[in-house]
């Protein structure tokens, strides 16, 4: 009766992939989690794994182009490299975060082995 969740998920995480890049953290949570956690009410989704998902996608977009706020910072640290050569190195951990999200999607019980854990 709508979209499948991968669809949905892949949606919300390039949302927060997006608003990182110009936004900062707290903003992006406070707009988009009302929608969001009604969305997946449907889905039996599991939320502690879900938040890890966003901050995860939050600390992604953060970090990339165009604007990525934390860019900033290491450019205030190091007023002498070009913010280009900053963008440049940033690229491999940005592919590695992806990658990181990527195996947490595929296996949500790497975000939830310790909270389990302590449900115990």
């Amino acid at each position: 009766s709508g979209l499948p969740l991968n669809v949905m998920l892949s949606v919300m995480l390039f949302i927060y992939l997006a608003l990182g890049t110009f936004m900062e953290p707290n903003s992006m949570t406070v707009l988009t989690l009302p929608l969001f956690l009604v969305a997946l009410k449907g889905f039996d989704v599991n939320l502690i794994w879900f938040g890890v998902l966003t901050v995860r996608m939050i600390e992604i977009g953060l970090i990339t182009p165009p604007v990525g706020l934390n860019v900033f910072t290491i450019k205030g640290i190091a007023p002498d490299i070009p913010m280009g050569e900053i963008f440049k190195g940033i690229l491999p951990f940005v592919g590695a975060d992806l990658v990181i999200v990527a195996l947490l999607v595929a296996f949500p019980q790497i975000s939830l082995f310790l909270p389990n854990l302590m449900m115990k």
